[in-house]
């Protein structure tokens, strides 16, 4: 097995038209390597059959897979992978959307400014530097943007995308971080998870990025996803406020 001190968490529900694509894409980056995790959540399409046919052949030892039973959600298929990757001892461990949204070609930067610059967690922002949206309709970049302006504005937490998918972990944070206690499933989970890394003091970077809407496929957006994101960051602020958000305990 060709080594890596760094994989790329990729959960899947029905991607047959762009998982072989986006596993290919990002093992080929070079000069870094990378490892992939699928974990896919039982996807009725075959996804997870050609993960297979992939893993059976020339990129054997470098992408792996965990198969769960149902749709359960983005938090809790993120959390299994960040535990599996923590099992295996990788250093950077990195959440990717598997529909090209997220550049392949932008996870070289994002590890970089954890592993040469020297931060905790670096994210892949569209609002960093404006609005680097592309091919969304303009009622969802205008609900995102300012789904992310209310939660900086709630919590107080010093980051222009909030909800953004698109990240880079030192282990020592998902180490601290109670992965049991994170409550949230869909954009709400994003938001949690990186106000919980920033009130434990870890070091964030915001990395420019350019965020393409999907090409091929269905997406899973819903209104629902963002109705948990906006009322749960009230309870995060609450939680933060009476001392609830805490490390994990050592064994």
């Amino acid at each position: 097995m060709e080594r890596s001190d760094s994989v790329v968490i990729i959960p899947t529900y029905n991607e047959k038209e762009n998982i072989e694509n986006i596993v290919r894409a990002v093992l080929s980056l070079q000069p870094h390597t990378f490892h992939v995790l699928i974990i896919d959540d039982g996807s009725p399409d075959g996804t997870a059959a050609i993960v297979k046919r992939l893993m059976e052949g020339d990129c054997a030892g470098r992408l792996f897979l965990v198969e769960r039973q149902g749709k359960l959600g983005l938090g809790t298929a993120y959390i299994a992978g960040f535990k599996c990757a923590i099992d295996h001892g990788y250093d950077y461990i990195f959440e990717m959307d598997a529909d090209f949204s997220h550049d392949p070609n932008d996870l070289p930067r994002l590890y970089e400014a954890c592993a040469k610059d020297g931060y905790d967690v670096a994210i892949g922002s569209r609002y960093v530097t404006g609005v680097n949206v592309v091919n969304w309709p303009m009622g969802r970049v205008l609900m995102s943007y300012y789904a992310s302006k209310y939660v900086r504005f709630v919590t107080g937490v010093p980051i222009h995308d909030t909800t953004a998918g698109f990240k880079c972990y030192r282990r020592k944070v998902l180490e601290t971080i109670n992965l049991d206690a994170i409550r949230f499933k869909g954009y709400a989970f994003q938001i949690e998870m990186k106000f919980t890394a920033y009130k434990l003091g870890f070091k964030i970077k915001e990395v420019s990025v350019i965020f393409v809407n999907r090409q091929l496929g269905t997406s899973k957006m819903s209104g629902g996803i963002f109705g948990e994101a906006l009322f749960g960051v009230m309870r995060l602020r609450w939680a933060a406020l009476t001392g609830k958000i805490k490390p994990r305990k050592q064994a």
